[in-house]
């Protein structure tokens, strides 16, 4: 069994700003639902107040073998100790002003439900499956082994529109904290 929490991020890849996301500041996001692991549909052009929504290739499991190449995608590793560090700093996120907050991955809902039991996510994991949100908002992914998966990014989004874009995201177990910090020093 692998550790998916302790990474040497020194030995991996550095993503790089290819310029992908750079017409996502100050959008109106467009009117899209998205199935949440809580059940609910989640469309986030509709939330008011302030939403964090980080977006993440995928979430492996402890018991299966990482995806052959895995480790040489630029900022591919990472998203359980992403999305554990959103777990670990969600009290500081909501003191910051923050309503809500999100994973976002093209996986399936019930794959999600798992990590979200597992990791004990204070919050809702959401499925773009189907790739609509991805494709109407040209966000950045890539394939491997007959997967299209998302590069990692975040999204701060208030009453519907993206305020501000982290990206490239690395390493990722640090993004929480940057969004804290981010808020303190704009938001405040």
């Amino acid at each position: 069994m692998r550790n998916q929490l302790n990474v040497d991020w020194s030995t991996l890849p550095i993503p790089i700003d290819d310029g992908t996301l750079k017409h996502l500041q100050g959008k109106k996001l467009p009117e899209i639902k998205l199935n949440a692991t809580d059940g609910a549909e989640i469309d986030l052009s509709l939330l008011k107040g302030l939403t964090v929504v980080y977006a993440y290739p995928r979430t492996g499991r402890p018991d299966e073998p990482v995806l052959g190449g895995w480790d040489v995608i630029p900022g591919a590793r990472g998203c359980t100790p992403q999305s554990c560090a959103f777990r670990d700093h969600f009290t500081e996120l909501t003191n910051a002003g923050v309503d809500r907050i999100f994973g976002l991955s093209t996986q399936d809902t019930p794959y999600q439900q798992e990590a979200v039991k597992r990791l004990a996510l204070p919050f809702a994991l959401l499925s773009d499956d189907c790739l609509v949100f991805s494709g109407t908002l040209q966000l950045p992914i890539f394939h491997i082994q007959g997967l299209t998966l998302l590069k990692r990014f975040t999204m701060i989004i208030r009453d519907g529109t993206v305020v501000k874009v982290f990206y490239p995201v690395f390493p990722p177990d640090q993004n929480a904290a940057e969004v804290v910090n981010w808020l303190h020093m704009n938001l405040s």
